[in-house]
């Protein structure tokens, strides 16, 4: 079978590591690749926005599956392009990807659909939402930019003054160039998160191990969001109660509630979780495979990953019974100094012929040149263990670290740590 695989990131470098090394006879295609991708696959030289180009490439080539990766793609509707086609795609299409690409769209779901989520309010005007902030609301609070924002779009607000620059940073300066920007203030929660994901072919569903991930950029959980700085699987503290609750309270009446508006959702449901006082509630739903909670997720999967993905996109998920092995994973994300705001790219990664074999290292950003490595993006490596428990894991991925360096090399000295 021929595959091909959308995205450039670790997340992709996973799932193509993953088809690969449980059927080697696979050919994989993939765009726009990076570094280590290009080591398993083939890299098609074709933008990301030309989708009749992309369809053209999958009739020619006798694609038998695409995998769409990122949210921009699912949010621009490549799948729904896909199914008219006639080629078979993993991924929702774009009206069901709503629940990832506007948060407004995703609060107001929940709400009705009797989903626990924490308290919100919506506004589309800067001065609405600033006397908002300075007369009605309990700080700290949490500001969400309504649209895509590679996981940067949130500000914990602890005074009313930074509150107020995030919004002219939104509405006035439109740092997410967006035409009619809209924010969410939501009620700030505390407790433990959890990465919950399943597949589902809009009938039945199959959840994975869950994750725990760590989007701040600083140890402690300090400083600004990023797209994730590490992750961990399975989670001990997610109990086979709160598997069955999670699945009663949010996976089956998410799924119901989106069919009863005449959405097919197909393809993985990420729900990001917290463990509060007051129970289990929903922080935001992805769209697909999260980032980093991939690297760590994919690689106990015993069942072959295609052909889980294939029943998936046959409606067929009720034959499928998912085999994991009994390992802990732990990734660490090395970035590049200063990332997630202004970064410098181009420096050589050096030490990745001296990892052992027991250690995954997923490319996000990468390039490859003259056989050497370059750094390419503001997250560059997922340096992934695996142990027989968290303390084995955690100390093999900080182990493998240190033999990897490139100039400006960052990461939190904490994951897996609570």
């Amino acid at each position: 079978m021929k595959i091909l695989i959308i995205g450039s990131g670790g997340r992709e470098h996973a799932i193509i590591w993953k088809i690969f090394s449980q059927n080697n006879n696979t050919k994989i295609f993939s765009f726009p690749g990076n570094g280590g991708i290009s080591e398993l696959s083939e890299i098609v030289n074709i933008p990301l926005n030309q989708k009749k180009q992309i369809v053209e490439f999958v009739k020619k080539e006798k694609i038998g599956i695409t995998i769409v990766g990122p949210e921009v793609p699912l949010s621009e509707g490549i799948v729904d392009i896909f199914i008219e086609n006639g080629c078979p795609i993993f991924g929702p299409v774009q009206k069901a990807a709503l629940i990832e690409s506007s948060k407004t769209w995703a609060k107001e779901f929940m709400s009705s659909s009797g989903i626990p989520t924490g308290s919100f309010d919506i506004f589309d005007n800067f001065n609405g939402a600033k006397n908002f902030l300075e007369t009605k609301a309990h700080l700290p609070l949490v500001i969400k930019f309504d649209g895509l924002a590679a996981g940067k779009g949130v500000q914990i607000t602890h005074t009313i003054k930074e509150g107020i620059s995030f919004l002219d940073d939104i509405f006035l300066k439109n740092i997410y160039k967006t035409e009619n920007p809209k924010i969410i203030f939501e009620e700030f929660l505390t407790g433990k998160e959890i990465s919950y994901l399943v597949f589902t072919d809009g009938q039945d569903f199959i959840p994975m191990e869950p994750a725990k991930d760590y989007k701040k950029i600083f140890d402690g959980d300090k400083g600004p969001n990023t797209g994730g700085m590490g992750c961990y699987s399975p989670v001990d503290f997610c109990t086979r109660d709160i598997k069955k609750s999670i699945e009663k309270q949010i996976i089956i009446p998410t799924l119901n509630n989106l069919q009863k508006r005449d959405i097919l959702y197909t393809g993985v449901l990420y729900c990001g979780l917290i463990l509060t006082s007051n129970g289990l509630k929903v922080l935001e739903y992805n769209a697909r495979f999260g980032d980093p909670e991939t690297e760590v997720i994919l690689p106990g999967i015993k069942t072959p990953l295609i052909d889980i993905i294939d029943a998936v996109i046959n409606k067929e998920l009720k034959k499928i019974k998912i085999q994991w092995d009994q390992n802990y994973y732990v990734d660490v994300v090395l970035s590049s100094q200063g990332y997630p705001d202004h970064y410098q790219t181009g420096k050589q990664i050096l030490g990745l012929d001296n990892i052992p074999s027991d250690i995954f290292v997923f490319h996000a950003g990468t390039k490859k040149q003259d056989n050497k490595y370059y750094t390419s993006g503001g997250r560059v490596l997922n340096i992934v263990s695996m142990g027989q428990n968290l303390i084995e894991a955690r100390e093999k991925v900080y182990k493998a670290i240190n033999q990897i360096e490139f100039e400006g090399k960052y990461y939190r000295k904490d994951i897996a740590l609570s």
